[in-house]
């Protein structure tokens, strides 16, 4: 076991569902950098007894550190670090130059709005200033500052705990500095230096990973000396293995074993995604990729911009979800769409090409389908997907799938599908 924290993220928004909780994974994901286990990710609402029982409940899982994220804005239900000064033990002190700092950054603001209630900005100010005792002030990046506090000042034993804010942008920022700060290097000093690697595979369930494992046992692989965990994620077969550097051979003797059964299958053996190979691949090529989209509504577009660089390959994207649309916009032919449906082969192929020919890429994408719940067939069912990737060279690639799952989850792997055909392409198949 390697050293163990606990997260714990507060708001009512997020443990009723308004807010999705994007903070706890973020932060078990940089712990496990760091080599650190992480015991519980604790969702609460914006209760202090409920705060403190969480607070409690890590402290008793043996946790050496604890991160909290959520409640230090200026309102009155905004609690988190008067309970962690209770949880330590310690007074809550008005820090005056954090209020004077604080006070610089909201200068602005009432300068910008003149007609707020200077008076209760400045009350907000100076809740904020009030911290528990000897704790080690994180600056702010908003306005809500980061703490680093230690167990009660008699010496008993305990967590440190570290305060941040809710806000990502404001939280990812201060982490830095939190970790490097020697309380949380103490407590984390015996954390275990683990390598992690990852293989992607597309295009196999994931019970073949589960008989791959089983055969690795067969085979003498000391399976006991990784930790590895299988996910199917967006469409696709993520093996993450964790392990100390001396077990590295191990764990080459599984990912050679892992190729040699699913050398069809897999497509990433450094962890890279799809979309980074594509990018990549469109770059290398010096090519130019364009879509045109019916059932995705824009998320393969998306997908291709999210990463940076993406403006040297990518010259648009059209969403044509009406057939009048796909005529006037990709060019597609009338008497295609009322002979063949837009849901067939001859539409996605006529999207592609119409893609490439109207924005002048390199490489066109087309994709429909019938994402549900309803509009669906005997002959054309729900999940239905026909794509197609053309170059202007003549090569193609085109295929269907029946996706399973609701809306979202056929939208969502209909853009992984595409740029699976995209890589596929760009490397020669």
């Amino acid at each position: 076991m390697s050293v163990r924290a606990g997260i714990v993220v507060t708001g009512t928004e997020v443990l009723t569902g308004r807010v999705f909780d994007r903070n706890g994974p973020w932060l078990s994901d940089r712990l496990l950098e760091l080599g650190v286990d992480t015991a519980a990710i604790v969702v609460v609402g914006d209760r202090p007894e409920e705060i403190l029982r969480a607070l409690r409940f890590l402290a008793g899982e043996d946790c050496a550190l604890i991160v909290t994220s959520g409640g230090l804005g200026p309102t009155a239900d905004d609690l988190t670090a008067e309970v962690v000064g209770r949880f330590q033990d310690r007074p809550m002190v008005l820090d005056t130059a954090l209020e004077g700092r604080i006070g610089e950054i909201l200068r602005p603001l009432m300068a910008r709005w003149p007609d707020l209630d200077q008076e209760a900005l400045l009350a907000s100010n100076r809740k904020q200033a009030v911290i528990p005792q000897g704790a080690f002030v994180l600056e702010p990046v908003g306005t809500a500052p980061g703490l680093v506090v230690a167990p009660a000042a008699d010496g008993r034993r305990g967590p440190v705990v570290v305060v941040l804010p809710g806000p990502p942008r404001e939280l990812q920022p201060m982490w830095s500095v939190a970790v490097s700060s020697p309380l949380v290097r103490g407590a984390l000093a015996g954390a275990v230096d683990y390598r992690r690697s990852m293989l992607r595979l597309f295009g196999m369930p994931e019970s073949a990973i589960a008989a791959t494992l089983r055969a690795a046992v067969d085979a003498g692989i000391e399976l006991e000396r990784l930790e590895v965990t299988t996910c199917l994620r967006r469409g696709e077969v993520e093996v993450v293995t964790r392990y100390e550097p001396a077990d590295a051979s191990v764990y080459e003797e599984l990912a050679a074993l892992v190729r040699s059964r699913h050398a069809d299958t897999l497509f990433s053996d450094d962890g890279t995604t799809v979309d980074e190979q594509v990018l990549a691949g469109l770059v290398s090529a010096g090519a130019t990729i364009a879509v045109a989209e019916s059932c995705t509504g824009g998320l393969l577009s998306a997908r291709l911009t999210e990463l940076p660089g993406s403006s040297e390959v990518m010259r648009g994207g059209l969403v044509v979800y009406s057939d009048e649309a796909k005529v006037a916009l990709a060019g597609v032919g009338a008497e295609v769409i009322a002979a063949c449906g837009a849901v067939s082969s001859e539409v996605a192929i006529a999207l592609a090409d119409g893609a490439r020919g109207a924005l002048g890429a390199d490489v066109g994408v087309g994709v429909t389908g019938v994402a549900g719940p309803g509009g669906g067939s005997a002959a054309k069912p729900v999940g239905l997907v026909w794509l197609s990737v053309s170059c202007g060279d003549g090569r193609r690639l085109t295929r269907s799938v029946t996706l399973p799952g609701g809306r979202s989850d056929v939208r969502d792997r209909s853009t992984t599908v595409a740029l699976h055909l995209v890589r596929r392409l760009l490397a020669g198949e």
